[in-house]
């Protein structure tokens, strides 16, 4: 099956100028001198940026999109940051001419970094075709053959994801439970839109449902005496230890496993068993993270900042970036599947920026105290300063991802790639809201143009 070329020329089109600055970091030991050096040439005899730029609006956007591939320590690159957000808001009050105007309005909701590669595919598009004097008609054409196309193949996929999803009829059995299978394969989608990873999407959205669904257990419904069986069966992996449990555990741990053992299978014809192993035992740390939240809301303990933080950021993403990386196939390898439990800094920072998110969106919930409030009641801040302070705190966690992508690790760049687009994908996710347990307009919007409208074969 074809590798949609095209499609991911088309993606990177409008950010050539950030690949760019991945040669440099990647070609160069000394990147800071580097970086240093290019920028000088930017700069006025006062150390700052000319005001000359400020008239090309077209290289502030790469200027301000290539920001985002800074780390800790590219002071300059920050300064860069500030310096193009304010004359690119500045651009737009005072009116840009179409497409200019949309993809500048689009950037500065969100940088191409940390958007899901399918929808900067199919807003391009558009913003592409609108250029009539430059873009490449051939080109085009292909581009929206090759969305459309792989487009048909997810919608394939959904129908026989939702067959899965009704023979389950967690509907009826955990009504409780939030039934959000199309956003669960939207998260997938953001993981592996390539068509050659069908069965780490098939899987990954099975296991996003899973997981969706022992957390309600968790925090909405189970009682801690129901609560703490599960958790043994979990962590002992056997369905017995619930023989004196409420039926609604017995479906769910049914389920979970004969995921498992799905994945099982698949992976045993790949010669790659041990990935099986890797994935549940993450799952036993998850299920313990949300034990012990139990534990607390019911003791009615609350947890300081700090010991909060390695616990939310266990329960937010450390199961599914490991899940993700076992849905590769082959280029799970066992090498990196143990780098992985290392919980190396790349990990960590996915799981902070997954937590942080999450908790500024959701943060008036009664099942347990938020990042949110634990901040705001040990330091004395309002709401607004603890949602900046976690806020930069997020765009830490984004320099710690940037830098295990733009540095040699022990694992391939393919498997980087899964824990930055959960990253990118919770940035989507709670952009706005926490669009997973509400969604709403804009959400649907996204999903709507991915999965049920192809991209019209011409400008109307």
């Amino acid at each position: 099956m074809t590798t949609y070329p095209i499609m991911i020329f088309i993606r990177i089109i409008p950010t050539f100028m950030q690949f760019l600055f991945v040669s440099d970091y990647l070609d160069n030991k000394d990147t800071m001198l580097r970086v240093d050096k290019y920028f000088s040439n930017l700069k006025d005899n006062d150390g700052k940026f000319k005001e000359s730029l400020v008239d090309d609006t077209k290289g502030l956007l790469g200027l301000y999109e290539a920001t985002h591939l800074r780390i800790h320590g590219d002071d300059i690159l920050d300064e860069a940051l500030t310096f193009t957000t304010t004359h690119l808001q500045s651009a737009t009050r005072r009116g840009l001419s179409s497409p200019l105007s949309k993809q500048v309005t689009h950037s500065l909701n969100q940088p191409f970094w940390k958007r899901m590669p399918r929808i900067e595919a199919r807003h391009y598009i558009s913003i592409y075709q609108e250029d009539k004097y430059s873009h490449n008609e051939t080109l085009l054409n292909f581009a929206r053959l090759d969305f459309n196309l792989l487009q048909q193949l997810h919608q394939k996929e959904l129908c026989e994801l939702t067959r899965w999803w009704k023979d389950l009829d967690f509907v009826k059995k955990l009504p409780f439970t939030r039934n959000r299978l199309v956003e669960c394969y939207f998260i997938a989608l953001g993981i592996f839109f390539e068509p050659e990873y069908y069965f780490g999407r098939r899987t990954f959205c099975k296991v996003i449902y899973m997981l969706s669904a022992i957390d309600d257990i968790y925090d909405v419904h189970g009682t801690l005496e129901e609560l703490e069986l599960f958790h043994e069966a979990i962590q002992r992996w056997d369905i017995s230890a619930l023989d004196q449990s409420p039926d609604y555990m017995k479906v769910c741990f049914q389920a979970q496993l004969d995921v498992f053992t799905e994945i099982e299978e698949k992976i045993t014809s790949e010669g790659n068993l041990y990935a099986i192993h890797h994935a549940r035992e993450s799952l036993k740390m998850t299920v313990a993270g949300y034990m012990k939240e139990a534990r607390w809301f019911y003791s009615k303990y609350t947890p300081t900042f700090d010991e909060y933080m390695p616990l939310g950021t266990l329960t937010s993403s450390y199961y599914l970036s490991i899940t993700a990386v076992v849905g590769m196939g082959l280029a799970a390898t066992k090498d990196s599947l143990d780098w992985l439990f290392t919980d190396p800094g790349i990990l960590n920072a996915t799981s902070v920026i997954g937590r942080l998110l999450n908790d500024i969106r959701t943060h008036q919930r009664e099942h347990v105290a938020s990042a949110v409030e634990l901040y705001m009641k040990e330091h004395g801040a309002t709401e607004e300063e603890a949602i900046e302070e976690l806020t930069n705190q997020v765009n830490d966690a984004w320099k710690v991802i940037i830098k295990a992508c733009l540095h040699p690790t022990p694992v391939s760049l393919p498997v980087l790639m899964r824990p930055l687009r959960v990253a990118s994908t919770w940035e989507v996710l709670y952009k706005s809201a926490d669009s997973y347990t509400s969604p709403g307009v804009e959400l649907k919007g996204i999903v709507t143009s991915l999965l049920i409208e192809p991209v019209p074969n011409a400008l109307a």
